[in-house]
């Protein structure tokens, strides 16, 4: 066992030194291309136009399965040939991507069976990701056209590297074979039914399973348990899909060229939370470089939210490596039509978080089907519009600053810890406690503020090994965790770390299985609070005799916890004639450290004064925090030794402030600035300050 442990270490170092050694080292400026949707021959009018915007880089091939595999075994790869020559003939790099997330039609009439059954019934053909990623017949024409493909380009000089498949999930996949796959983990699991009716508590409503072949499907399990293991089921036959790819392609790939997967986000009609059916940490590790779809609202809702959390995420699972935008707008929905200057100020955002790749999907506007209003950074007419000429200054400073801008890297105190496993118990139980929100709204509530409070932070998951770094921890909704990680998270506040918990954390074991202990269970000693009940805040808002509170401070909305304190200091209690003696919010000494608990869920403005008061305890509070929304400030050290600081403006006023730093140079403009020497940014705008002479 220790063998195995050792040789699985080493593997995910070699992928971290192979990621180092194919990181590219200059920035990409890049599109989705797609040859085979052109309504007329125009390949070398394309090429002439992104030269003329700095596009250095395309992704082709993943999205026409059906092109290079007309019929079963019958391959053409004209399209990719003629795109592949003519980019390197003009200097532009490619990525290919494996064409396996859209089925062809012929492998659907052969094998109706690779169509995932889900909850719903059997998908119909006709949409992209229908199909059961655990089914033969997929994966043996999958890994067909995927070698095929590979064995034709794989000494051809302009691909840098491969994507393997695209925005991959499991797309809820739950047939018999599928079924019987996830009995026979439970079997290598819980090794004895007694011990899965036991974990999982299926004495309830009479649910036991007796023998294995009684295990009934989980499409119609009422038992959160079950249902979260089944999606952390799911979760790992993503993991090993895209691994089983990864390692196809290593075959062919040369050492220079990297291996990446476009991960996409929580959807609410753009990226907004963690991923529920991917367990991205476990999933990067197959690959060089992590890589991440985003979409955000734009005009005046642009804040950068989105693609900080996006970049902020993809950094993190490879432990602060560089990461590439595999995907983000140009124009996209026709809600999201920059305003001048935001495709700018978005491009730049994203090197902020660490990116060394910003790549639009797509390059032109499609003519027909489903994405037709999808535009790309070229309108259906193909001609230049404001937001192309917009990307021709991009393309030509991320050229010019290549060398001060690539490679940024940063050093964070602050982490916030998030758990799919977490995720998925808490969203089980939204009918039980009367709300509509998510795990990832009580996420966002925390993270967002953090944002624009100008805090940067890392995400980390329960892998994550190395804590030492952080002096703060902010854990939000950890409905479902193991005893081993709250026994962590104590020994980090025991030893000088600050922890932040919200309400409904540590409430169930890793099997989701409500703990018998005084609650919050197992750090309940550290956060100096316990409690028994729970209700919804009606007609009830926060005191307190420690904090100013405003009318902003004062509301809380949709549950509360009745909290007492043992030794924790009292920050806020409920204004109520009943509830009025309990807690709300408390804060404990343990050891060196501080345990902030939230029993509530408290406004934008109250969670901005808790985390105010958390972060300057901590010792965190420092330049950056002079500034606010809409002026948001991320940094870190260029590969020159030289620390960046972008200043971003995301309002549609010019905003001026004193020059925060000592002294410093504005890469764009070339501009000289001393310490609180006014700077104006127009709306919309940024600058990149280097410091030093």
């Amino acid at each position: 066992m220790k063998k195995i442990f050792f040789l699985l270490g080493l593997a995910c170092l070699t992928f971290q030194l192979l990621g180092q050694q194919t990181m590219p080292s200059s920035l990409l400026y890049g599109v989705a291309y797609y040859d085979e949707y052109m309504p007329y021959e125009r390949l070398q009018k394309d090429i002439a136009m992104m030269k003329a915007a700095g596009i250095n880089v395309v992704r082709i091939a993943e999205s026409t399965w059906s092109t290079v595999e007309p019929q079963e075994g019958v391959f053409d790869f004209s399209h990719i040939d003629r795109v592949l020559n003519a980019m390197h003939q003009a200097g532009i790099k490619v990525i290919i991507g494996t064409p396996t997330y859209a089925v062809p039609t012929w492998l659907v009439r052969k094998h109706p069976d690779v169509l995932a059954i889900t909850p719903r019934g059997q998908n119909q053909y006709g949409v992209r990701q229908n199909m059961d990623i655990t089914n033969v017949h997929f994966l043996e024409a999958a890994e067909r056209v995927i070698r095929k493909m590979l064995e034709h380009v794989k000494d051809h000089p302009a691909i840098i590297g491969y994507q393997v498949d695209n925005e991959t999930k499991a797309y809820q996949t739950a047939g018999p074979e599928v079924q019987k796959q996830f009995v026979t983990y439970c079997k290598n699991k819980f090794k004895n039914v007694e011990t899965l009716n036991k974990a999982f508590g299926l004495d309830y409503w009479s649910n036991r399973i007796n023998t294995w072949d009684d295990f009934p499907s989980m499409v119609g399990t009422i038992n959160a348990s079950l249902s979260s293991e089944f999606a952390k089921f799911q979760r790992q036959l993503v993991t090993d899909y895209l691994a089983w790819q990864a390692k196809i392609v290593r075959e062919y790939k040369r050492p220079t060229q990297f291996v990446t997967q476009n991960f996409d986000l929580d959807w609410r009609g753009y990226s907004y939370g963690i991923q529920t059916e991917v367990n991205h940490f476990d999933a990067a590790k197959a690959l060089d470089i992590a890589g991440i779809d985003i979409y955000h609202p734009t005009q005046d809702n642009l804040t950068g939210i989105e693609i900080a959390l996006g970049g902020d995420l993809a950094r993190s699972m490879k432990g602060g490596q560089n990461y590439f935008v595999l995907e983000t707008q140009a124009q996209g929905f026709p809600q999201w039509v920059p305003y001048p200057n935001q495709l700018r100020l978005q491009a730049f955002s994203h090197l902020a978080s660490g990116a060394n790749m910003v790549e639009y999907w797509h390059w032109h506007s499609i003519h027909n089907s489903v994405e037709t209003y999808w535009k790309g950074l070229l309108s259906h007419d193909f001609e230049p519009n404001p937001t192309y000429n917009e990307a021709m200054t991009i393309g030509r400073d991320f050229q010019k600053l290549s060398p001060q801008l690539v490679n940024l890297k940063k050093d964070n105190k602050v982490a916030i810890l998030f758990s799919n496993e977490a995720q998925t118990a808490f969203n089980a139980f939204s009918f039980g406690w009367g709300a509509r929100e998510t795990y990832n709204d009580i996420f966002r509530a925390y993270y967002d503020v953090l944002y624009k409070m100008n805090v940067e932070v890392d995400l980390i998951d329960p892998s994550t090994q190395n804590w030492q770094n952080y002096k703060v921890i902010v854990v939000p909704a950890l409905y479902a965790a193991p005893a081993a990680l709250l026994e962590k998270l104590n020994a980090f506040v025991k030893n000088g770390g600050h922890v932040v918990y919200t309400f409904k954390s540590a409430f169930s074991d890793e099997n989701v299985q409500v703990r018998t202990q005084v609650q919050p269970a197992l750090v309940s000693e550290a956060c100096g609070v316990q409690y028994s009940q729970f209700t919804f805040p009606e007609r009830v808002s926060l005191s307190s005799e420690v904090l100013t509170l405003t009318d902003e401070d004062k509301p809380i909305k949709t549950w509360m916890e009745l909290l007492t304190p043992t030794t924790a200091k009292v920050l806020a209690s409920y204004q109520h004639p009943v509830w009025g003696k309990y807690a709300a919010i408390t804060q404990n000494q343990f050891g060196k450290g501080l345990a902030t608990y939230i029993g509530c869920w408290t406004s934008p403005s109250m969670t901005r004064k808790i985390l105010t008061d958390v972060i300057q305890k901590a010792g965190l509070w420092k330049t950056e925090q002079q500034m606010s929304f809409p002026l948001i400030v991320r940094s870190g050290q260029n590969g020159l030794g030289k620390q960046l600081h972008y200043i971003f403006n995301y309002a549609a006023k010019e905003q001026t402030l004193a020059f925060p730093y000592k002294q410093g140079k504005d890469l764009l403009t070339g501009k000289v600035f001393t310490q609180n020497l006014p700077v104006t940014i127009a709306p919309w705008d940024l600058v990149i300050v280097e410091e030093g002479n």
